[in-house]
This record gives structure tokens, C-alpha cells and sequence, in this order.
């Protein structure tokens, strides 16, 4: 059987992806891209059929709403590294 990613024509892309397509999508390995899901800076995935598969909508939105690099960064952990993010 083939991939859907194979089946698909290029005008077609794919709305899901798994979570490797996922986080090569952003440009990440996975084991940061899981951090990033249990930080809540990346969607959670949907089931099907007990796969998981992410939305590649809500993970480009995801990361279009991280920091660049000239700003605050906040760390994984939700933390704020002893900095007061208001004042």
C-alpha cells in the first residue's frame, strides 16, 4: 500500500502528518518537538483509529506564534528563569 503522501497529488497536499513529518515540518527532531507538545508551545495530535496524526494548519500556527529570536524567550518548563515577564 502506499503513502498517502505518495498518492496525493503535489497540488493536494496533506492535512495531517505524523509526528516525525510533523516536526521535520518546523524543522526540529522529534524528541524537542515532544517537549514542545508537553509544553503546550505545539498542538496536541488527533486520533484516529488509535494513529496520531497532527493538524498541519495548527502546527504552522503553532509556530508562527513562538518567539523570535529578538524576543523574551520563555523556557520549556513555563518557567519565566527568575525574570518577572511584567515588570
Amino acid at each position: 500500500m502506499k503513502r498517502a503522501s505518495a498518492v496525493l497529488p503535489d497540488s493536494l497536499p496533506p492535512v495531517g502528518i505524523n509526528r516525525e513529518q510533523a516536526a521535520a515540518l518546523i524543522g526540529i527532531g522529534t524528541s524537542l518537538f515532544d517537549r514542545l507538545v508537553a509544553a503546550g508551545k505545539m498542538p496536541e495530535p488527533r486520533t484516529i483509529a488509535g494513529r496520531l496524526i497532527w493538524d498541519v494548519e495548527e502546527v504552522a500556527a503553532a509556530f508562527r506564534a513562538l518567539p523570535h529570536r529578538s524576543e523574551p524567550i520563555v523556557p520549556l518548563d513555563g518557567t519565566h528563569g527568575g525574570v518577572n515577564p511584567w515588570g
